[in-house]
């Protein structure tokens, strides 16, 4: 039987354990995606094999340490209750799975257990709301290398992103009003921190840059708070998309804004770039720098506003498949 429908939710990965071998290894294998960097790897893998991955494991180590859970990974355990949820939504018969684009369980590993399942048609879910070469390219690219290498092959489709749709949008601004007033400080400004990208991807036309403003600019016309943007995690020398966050934050209080909520609405579950970045750097730097008030808003995660995005999501990209169960 090859009628069945599934479903798999690709989010971008986490090491097995917050230990510098364990973090090593989830390292070497995002960084020698040629997605992510996009240096000569002739040039790429010395600096990478020589400097990065004798340096930086440790110190990411520690910094996965500080929000690790009994669970594990923040990301890997917010990612499986999401699946958890969604399978309560869809329908019985459709066999909902998650995967990591580096590390465990890999997207070949779901592929693989799909087709044993009997199901010949396959959604492929990147939880990212916009869309990057860096993140939802990938993750399908790595879906079609792993079904390059199939005879039979499933039927595919792949979930598009969602930045402007209006359920994300609605979604966000339940989500973040509800925890904004739940604060026990009122905020003078919310600040949306982005992942950033090398300024040069935006040049060789990824439209990420774009869609991310257009999110911001979407969800500042429905919040009781205004706005900023910015963009977090720049890596190495090259130029990256500015207004930078860390530097933003530490600004905030010299410019008068001494209290602030900080969310990161280009993240679908909370992960090490929040809760350490943000949640913990960037408090100090902000209230190092004078500030009074600071809150970190969770990501949609598993919330009833992020779980409901997650099925209309689902639901209008199964069109079709499911009406023929």
């Amino acid at each position: 039987m090859t009628d069945g429908i599934g479903v798999i939710l690709i989010n971008l990965g986490t090491p097995d354990q917050a230990h510098p071998t364990a973090v090593r290894r989830y390292l070497a294998e995002f960084l020698s995606d040629r997605r992510v960097v996009e240096i000569p790897q002739i040039l790429w893998q010395p600096i990478l094999r020589g400097l990065i991955l004798t340096t930086r494991p440790k110190k990411s180590a520690e910094a996965y340490a500080k929000i690790w859970t009994e669970h594990g990974s923040p990301l890997r355990a917010i990612t499986i209750r999401k699946k958890e949820a969604l399978k309560g939504r869809l329908d019985a018969d459709v066999v909902v799975l998650d995967a990591m684009r580096y590390g465990q369980p890999s997207i070949g590993e779901r592929l693989d257990e799909l087709r044993a399942r009997g199901c010949g048609r396959i959604l492929l879910a990147p939880l990212y709301p916009q869309y990057c070469a860096a993140t939802t390219a990938t993750a399908n690219d790595e879906a079609f290398r792993v079904l390059s290498g199939m005879r039979w092959q499933p039927a595919i489709r792949t979930l598009p992103p969602y930045f402007d749709d209006a359920a994300y949008i609605g979604a966000l601004r339940a989500n973040l009003e509800r925890q904004i007033a739940a604060l026990d400080f009122e905020p003078e400004r919310l600040l949306l921190s982005f992942h950033g990208m090398p300024e040069r991807t935006r040049r060789l036309g990824d439209p990420y840059h774009d869609q991310c403003q257009a999110t911001a600019r979407l969800l500042a016309r429905q919040m009781s708070v205004p706005v900023d943007v910015a963009f977090q995690s720049r890596f190495g020398r090259a130029k990256w998309l500015e207004p930078a966050t860390d530097l933003t934050l530490a600004a905030y209080p010299g410019r008068g804004v001494k209290r602030i909520a900080v969310a990161a609405p280009g993240f679908s579950a909370d992960c090490l770039e929040t809760l350490e970045e943000l949640g913990i750097r960037g408090r100090e730097s902000f209230l190092a720098a004078g500030g009074e008030g600071f809150a970190l808003l969770e990501c949609l995660n598993d919330s009833e506003e992020g779980i409901d995005l997650l099925e209309h999501l689902i639901r209008r990209e199964l069109a079709g498949w499911l009406a023929q169960q």
